[in-house]
């Protein structure tokens, strides 16, 4: 009899720490710690008090059912979560990237082979039925351990309403969760990262909905004749941390415009035309991403869940347009570091990640390379490669300017960058991010210093192609963070550089001010306008029908 008891102690025992380490499972690798893996989940004695309630009968066997498909999907969904954390640097959203996973097969497959992704397909439907498989025992041992026992199971009864106003109190202790991705780092409670999932499935439906209205009404989508009034390349550069505050605020403008004046000189010069703007960004202080997407679509995204849903959506990019136009489409983002499964539903025909453009340097802190490498490499890789006789339509997106702002690099000859080498003394200059960022004036003193670089970059590059100028369009990507631009606005310069016939129907169309100095009162403009007006002023179609 003793024996008998000790079996079923550690059987009930056993089934409860399966269940234990299942709602604590962590969903990122930074929520793995001691505190987080050792906090007693509330939902666990409610599930085991409600299965010692109902029993092993038949409404058990319901209830039974229902909690093992509820932990298994969370379960799923906390691994996925993590492997995309450790691979993306973000969650996985249940309901945007289901179109992308077509596109992680094949970089799986890539990656390692086909036989190696089948297994690891097999071995997550093997692990799921697994898991399945022991919640369901476990279920069943504290299911079957009151039966008999009739006042066990009316001290369950009551202690199961109890631990049900407990875990529903812990829930509504933090509402304002419920509208955030289900993937801030940290989330204790079970329930509540169901409940987060489910706002963000729901968030991205309402939102994918509407993306998906704004694809199936897109006049651009079957229009013909794009973009016939560009006769050269189109390079669109996204310049990290470039916000007005460059223009406005005298700490930083005294040296940016100064810098912007004597490019403008300078440009003219060489025959180039110039004209100036403000965009308002959907994001300030980082997700550059945001900025991208909003311009490339045509539609506000302003949080991860509609980016999620605007990649899902169907929505054809400016990049999707130029392409179908004949231009050779292609993403030069020297930060990207990890696998970028989102590129193939954004109209690239060519990604260049870091790996790709051939830096052999050191990296500057947490910026792979300097600006003036990228550009060295976007024509090296791109612009002076073959492209059977099409123009390139190509986004950069710049790293120099991003935070920690330390090291800033100095321009260097264009004919003596090779391989980056070069760039290994100034990579190891001055003080580290660590002694900057104790102090904040510091902090801002370096940010000036960075998009200074960044712009002198941008600009020496529109002036060492003049002869055969592209359309550039520079575009800040957001304002700094508040601490740092000393400016809450969201608003961005954009600039166009390049030939007069087409830099002047630019201007005229998006309310461009010549130069590349915008007057204080320049008119705003909505940054998700910039591909309907792209498509517009540079198609003869459109010209003809304003007309």
């Amino acid at each position: 009899m003793r024996r008998s008891a000790f079996r079923s102690a550690v059987a009930l025992t056993a089934a409860a720490a399966l269940l234990y380490v299942t709602l604590v499972l962590p969903d990122q690798p930074k929520a793995v710690t001691w505190a987080r893996l050792t906090a007693f989940p509330l939902e666990l004695p409610l599930i085991l008090l409600a299965l010692l309630a109902v029993g092993d009968g038949r409404g058990g066997g319901v209830l039974r059912a229902l909690m093992v498909a509820a932990l298994v999907i969370i379960a799923a969904l906390k691994s996925i979560d993590y492997a995309m954390f450790t691979a993306l640097s973000r969650g996985f959203n249940p309901v945007a990237d289901l179109a992308l996973v077509e596109a992680g097969m094949r970089l799986l497959v890539g990656a390692v082979g086909p036989v190696l992704a089948a297994l690891a397909a097999l071995a997550a439907l093997v692990g799921a039925a697994l898991t399945a498989a022991l919640l369901w025992w476990a279920t069943g041992i504290w299911a079957r351990a009151a039966a008999g026992r009739p006042a066990l199971r009316g001290m369950a009864v009551a202690g199961a309403v109890v631990s049900t106003g407990v875990a529903a109190a812990d829930v509504s202790d933090a509402p304002d969760r419920w509208a955030l991705p289900a993937n801030s780092p940290g989330a204790a409670s079970t329930t509540r990262y169901g409940i987060e999932r489910y706002e963000l499935a729901r968030a991205t439906l309402a939102d994918l909905r509407a993306f998906k209205t704004a694809a199936a009404n897109d006049p651009f989508a079957t229009a013909e004749g794009m973009l016939d009034l560009i006769d050269r390349d189109v390079i669109i550069v996204f310049v990290e941390s470039y916000g007005r505050t460059s223009l406005d605020t005298p700490f930083y403008a005294d040296l940016h415009r100064a810098t912007l004046s004597v490019a403008e000189a300078e440009l003219s010069a060489l025959g180039l035309a110039t004209a100036s703007g403000i965009l308002a960004a959907p994001t300030r202080g980082g997700q550059s991403w945001l900025s991208h997407a909003t311009f490339a679509n045509g539609l506000w995204v302003d949080g991860q869940t509609k980016y999620g849903a605007v990649l899902a959506s169907g929505r054809q990019t400016m990049f999707h347009l130029a392409q179908k136009a004949g231009f050779h489409t292609a993403a030069v983002m020297p930060q990207i570091t990890l696998d970028w499964p989102e590129s193939a539903v954004m109209g690239f025909e060519t990604v260049l990640a870091a790996a790709d453009l051939g830096y052999e340097g050191r990296s500057f802190n947490w910026v792979p390379m300097p600006d003036q490498f990228t550009y060295h490499a976007l024509d090296r890789l791109l612009r002076e490669a073959s492209s059977e006789g099409r123009h390139r339509f190509v986004q950069v997106a710049t790293g120099s300017s991003h935070a920690p702002f330390v090291p800033v690099p100095d321009l260097v000859e264009w004919e003596a960058i090779g391989d980056g080498r070069i760039f290994n003394a100034m990579a190891t200059s001055g003080d580290t991010p660590t002694v900057v960022w104790r102090d904040r004036d510091r902090v801002r003193a370096q940010y000036r210093l960075a998009v200074d670089y960044a712009l002198q970059a941008v600009l020496s590059y529109a002036a060492r192609n003049a002869d055969h100028p592209p359309l550039l369009i520079i575009v800040g990507d957001h304002q700094a963070a508040g601490f740092i631009a000393l400016d809450e606005r969201p608003d961005v310069p954009i600039h166009v550089i390049g030939p007069a016939h087409l830099v002047e129907r630019a201007a005229r169309d998006w309310s461009l001010s010549p130069g590349l100095i915008p007057p204080a009162d320049a008119p705003v403009v909505s940054m998700d306008q910039m591909r309907d007006r792209f498509l517009t002023t540079f198609s003869a179609a459109s010209a003809r029908s304003e007309g």
